[in-house]
């Protein structure tokens, strides 16, 4: 063996930065460890403060147990820990912690003060290590519990430190963990302060409703449904969103096992196999969620950063969640699932034509005496536009049609076809059947009004020719702290398009205006959808998160599935979707129409016979 390719002792310097990649992955990682180590101390009062998206400082300050000056230097030495003596143990860990590596992790990729006193003890204790080598234990006077303070994290690993993303992105991280841990125990006091500034304070009155009030704010926690359910060993309790909050990705699904946050595929499953055919496609339930199961039956030792854990029978947890939800939707009276979790259909006049309907400016007159217009300020470049079209486009689901068949699609989309085809009438108050040169198309409804209104809304964000409608009243609107720091720098990309957003005081905001041509889709609903698509949204993607959002959302106004419209009303839409370089999928991928060739319906009757 070359020399260079000896086995050698890695020094433990080099063990300690390694181990602490797996346990901190960035600064929210830091302020989960820290946290969790506060609540198994026994404390009842947690602030956590962060600075630059807590690259540059972390403060966690608690009054728990507090840490014996003999016991600091310890408590930094990987796998040490006061939580686990034995093995067995694991099989019925109830502290968040137990793996010894949280400190060690966070000081050798840090610069690191602890300040701590235990209650029975005069004076308390300083302790400082920087990259996992002590520089100071001394006595020091201080409160009762402990202060962790963790500057200039991964100074000594900068090729770790250059993947971290923006700081506005890394606080917000720290500002979903710190509020799902305030969500689990809200029988103890949370503060947050990002960058000298309060962002939520719960009481730790023990209430969790009370905890979501003041952390998600309002708005959320009025418009809940309680979760109660027992199923053998599993306990599940909690509370369900109504349709105003159900959300376009999974970030509001919360889930805790033995108040442990966790991310769970099985949970989540769960939860949406239940609101199945209540929540509309590709929409998610806005769910906080807490599992109580015998710790014998679950095992939270799967991964180091313990966000994971495995279930020793979980058909029946997954049969728990689903039949809480299931209880928990069914026992609201009189609900229906248009009420609960969709966008009720479209009223629609029968005696006119789509064409014919009062425009968005008129309707506003019942809404708003006096309704005014601004023109809002040009979103893009002309050449960064058709750029984004063109990538849009490029996502729809391709058309599953041979050349032939995709030459005679096409051929349906023409001058010829808008005059000469021929409606024949609606089937199971979704589908339009329409003949055209020896072809059968069907057509839905829905998917064909939502591919119209997305164009329509496209072609005015091109044309610059988006427009402010008020609101009257106002609508006010508590957001969270991640939303407020997203709004923060979004706010205007928000205005280019027609939103008007003024501040309320606190955690709320005032919506006193919203893109005209979306004054159909539900104010509140389309602010919100379009606010939670941007948290993963940096620099010049902002504008174009925001874009595609609002477009997007302008299917919320298209007819439903099941409402029968007059064929003037389906020619008037025929016609405008034929207008369409590309009317074959909806925004969403589905498909508008279908053929079915004379051909095919001769040889079915044996009017052609194969040879």
């Amino acid at each position: 063996m070359e020399e260079n390719r000896k086995i050698r002792l890695l020094s433990k310097e080099t063990i300690d930065k390694i181990a602490a990649g797996e346990v901190v992955e960035r600064p929210s990682s830091v302020v989960k460890e820290l946290v969790e180590n506060s609540i198994d101390s026994g404390a009842k009062n947690i602030t956590v403060e962060w600075k630059d998206g807590g690259i540059s400082y972390i403060r966690v300050t608690d009054d728990g147990c507090g840490i014996e000056k003999g016991e600091l230097k310890n408590a930094f030495l990987r796998h040490s820990t006061s939580k686990l003596i034995s093995a067995d143990e694991l099989l019925s860990i109830s502290t968040l912690g137990f793996r010894g590596e949280a400190l060690s992790s966070i000081a050798a990729v840090s610069k690191t003060e602890v300040f701590s006193k235990t209650k029975e003890l005069v004076l308390g204790a300083h302790y400082s290590i920087e990259g996992g080598s002590e520089i100071v234990c001394e006595d020091s006077a201080c409160p009762d519990g402990t202060s962790v303070f963790v500057r200039q994290l991964f100074y000594n690993t900068p090729a770790r430190r250059k993947f971290l993303k923006s700081p506005m992105t890394e606080g917000n991280y720290i500002n979903e963990v710190v509020s799902r841990i305030a969500l689990s125990h809200p029988d103890i006091s949370f503060s947050l302060k990002a960058g000298g500034n309060d962002r939520f304070f719960t009481s730790g009155n023990g209430s969790l409703l009370d905890a979501i009030y003041r952390i998600e704010g309002k708005s959320v926690a009025s418009d809940l449904i309680k979760i109660s359910h027992r199923e053998n060993e599993t306990g599940c309790f909690g509370f369900l969103g109504r349709e105003p909050l159900e959300r376009a990705n999974r970030a509001k699904e919360i889930f805790f096992v033995n108040k442990r946050s966790i991310s769970s595929k099985l949970l989540s499953k769960a939860a949406e196999d239940a609101c199945q055919g209540y929540l509309m496609l590709h929409r998610y339930p806005y769910i906080i969620l807490f599992i109580d199961i015998d710790e014998a039956l679950v095992d939270v030792n799967v991964h180091p950063r313990k966000a994971e854990v495995r279930f020793g029978d979980e058909g029946k947890v997954y049969n728990a969640v689903y039949n809480a939800v299931k209880e928990a939707i069914s026992s609201i009276e009189d609900i229906s699932p248009v009420k609960l979790f969709s966008i009720e259909a479209s009223s629609i006049d029968e005696a006119a034509p789509i064409e014919d309907k009062p425009r968005i400016e008129e309707k506003a007159q019942t809404k708003e005496e006096t309704p005014t217009e601004e023109k809002a300020p040009e979103v893009f470049e002309e050449k960064r536009f058709a750029e984004y079209k063109e990538r849009l486009l490029a996502q729809e689901r391709p058309l599953s049609f041979s050349e032939s068949e995709k030459d005679r699609q096409i051929s349906f989309v023409s001058s010829e076809a808008r005059k000469e085809h021929r409606i024949i009438g609606q089937i199971f108050k979704t589908y339009w059947i329409v003949e055209y040169d020896n072809d059968v198309y069907l057509l839905d409804q829905h998917a064909a009004h939502e591919k119209v209104l997305y164009e329509r809304t496209m072609r005015l964000l091109e044309k610059r020719e988006v427009s402010s409608q008020n609101l009257n009243p106002p609508i006010v609107i508590s957001l969270s702290p991640v939303e407020e720091d997203i709004l923060s720098t979004c706010q205007e990309a928000f205005e280019s398009i027609g939103f008007q957003i003024e501040p309320f005081g606190g955690s709320e905001v005032r919506l006193t205006a919203v893109p005209s041509n979306m004054f159909e889709v539900d104010p509140k609903e389309l602010f919100i959808s379009t606010l939670s698509g941007l948290s993963s949204a940096e620099g010049k993607a902002v504008d174009e998160t925001v874009l595609i959002r609002v477009a997007t959302m302008s299917c919320k106004a298209a007819i439903k599935g099941n409402t029968v419209i007059s064929e003037t009303e389906a020619r008037a839409l025929i016609d405008e979707l034929l207008l369409l370089e590309n009317p074959y999928h909806c925004p969403h991928g589905r498909p508008v129409m279908i053929r079915l060739s004379k051909e095919e319906l001769d040889k079915r009757f044996n009017r052609i016979v194969n040879v």
